[in-house]
């Protein structure tokens, strides 16, 4: 069972006690990403969640880590496009060591001058990694030809030039306009009682509360197709389409018709353009759901020459999926699937703790494991073979990174 709690400055706390276990995972949850950034700080999401590691008042970034090497604990971070979270999973006889280095990364780093240049460098070599990784890149690039100037088409980890211009005042003014009580969950999952909840609460209750309401702008899904030249072995070829928002009533349709497509080994994507024509090693499917929109990408890469019978068969796929619909075969599989990974991913106090925290801050509500495979299993053939109709007739944008950087000839 989910326990919700809330401090008085409205800092949001869900408990899912597992008292089977001996771990517990805990995640600070901030509503803020790429998305709420601007052409002049793109990147200052992911740069802070650096900075956390890099020193407090009272602790060096080797004393970070060694507090956590030292209780046989691990501790991370991540930034996305709408949410960032810095987490730990430790030993439950270490669960208040965990959350007193968590909380003093959160109110205590310093963002030191000689620290911030070094990361910097980090990051920039991290962006030069990306680069040269053109499989990750043209993802990026296919959220521009998406979303264009929106922010939904900022690249996470920024840009060199807005790296670059990063300082101390840059941070904190960040934080004082994103790391505000209402845009902050923390998430516990396992072996703790009420009485850990008490000491969140005394250490969270000072968080600033903003009190203004977050106001979206939702973007126009482009349709556009953006081709970079790239000396590389292989072509690598992403289509997007207009998608769902997170909570959406068809999203386990969605999610459904993902599976089918390109979400498994048995799907129609991997089974036509791999086991069939051989075209490629990597080709898959992934749904992206934002506060007011998503995506569904498709991904593949192949040999330069081999591109135009990639597309093709790419395209062929979707539009017998789009004319022919899906089989009962298909669904069931799809749904048992489904229903396996979510059961299988409920072992880990890391993936309760993800899921808790991600559904608080998006969606404000928890569905129980029931529920949830009631509406798994509420999906018929009827709501799949309607959606795929409906997403797939619509304008597809684009993104191809390749030697030739000439888009394939089906188009």
């Amino acid at each position: 069972m989910i326990q919700k709690f809330e401090t008085p400055n409205g800092v949001r706390i869900v408990l899912e006690k597992i008292p089977t276990v001996r771990s517990v995972s805990i995640g600070i949850w901030i509503g803020t990403g790429s998305r709420f950034e601007t052409t002049e700080d793109n990147g200052v999401s992911h740069f802070l969640e650096h900075m956390f590691f890099k020193g407090t008042k009272t602790r060096s970034a080797k004393e970070i880590a060694e507090a956590f090497d030292g209780i046989g604990g691990q501790v991370n971070a991540f930034t996305s496009k709408e949410y960032t979270c810095y987490y730990a999973k430790v030993l439950d006889d270490h669960a208040s060591i965990a959350l007193d280095v968590l909380s003093d990364m959160y109110f205590h780093s310093l963002f030191e001058e000689k620290e911030l240049e070094k990361e910097k460098n980090v990051v920039l070599e991290e962006i030069k990694m990306y680069e040269d990784a053109p499989d990750d890149i043209v993802h990026d690039l296919l959220a521009q030809a998406s979303f264009g100037t929106h922010s939904l088409g900022y690249p996470i980890l920024g840009t060199q030039q807005t790296l670059k211009s990063f300082s101390e005042r840059t941070l904190r003014d960040y934080m004082s306009q994103q790391y505000t009580a209402e845009n902050v969950v923390i998430s516990i999952a396992g072996n703790v009682d009420e009485d850990f909840i008490g000491k969140v609460e005394a250490i969270f209750k000072d968080v600033e509360k903003s009190g203004v309401e977050r106001e979206y702008v939702t973007p126009s899904f482009l349709a556009e197709k953006l081709v970079r030249k790239k000396e590389t072995e292989q072509a690598h070829l992403c289509l997007g389409f207009d998608g769902l928002p997170i909570g959406h009533k068809d999203i386990y349709s969605l999610v459904l018709l993902n599976n089918i497509l390109g979400g498994s080994m048995s799907s129609r994507l991997f089974q036509e353009v791999r086991e069939k024509k051989g075209l490629a090693y990597s080709v898959f499917s992934y749904h992206s759901s934002y506060h007011d929109n998503g995506m569904l990408t498709v991904y593949s890469g192949t040999a330069p020459n081999q591109l135009d019978e990639l597309f093709d068969t790419m395209m062929e796929t979707l539009n017998s999926i789009k004319s022919q619909g899906i089989t009962e075969k298909e669904l069931t599989k799809g749904k048992e699937q489904l229903k396996g990974n979510l059961m299988l991913s409920l072992e880990s106090t890391n993936s309760r703790m993800s899921r808790n925290g991600k559904n608080e801050l998006l969606l404000k509500r928890h569905r129980s494991l029931d529920e949830i495979i009631d509406e798994i299993n509420r999906v018929s053939i009827t709501n799949v073979n309607k959606l795929s109709k409906n997403l797939f007739s619509q304008p597809y944008s684009l993104s191809l990174i390749s030697p030739q950087g000439k888009l394939p000839t089906g188009i």
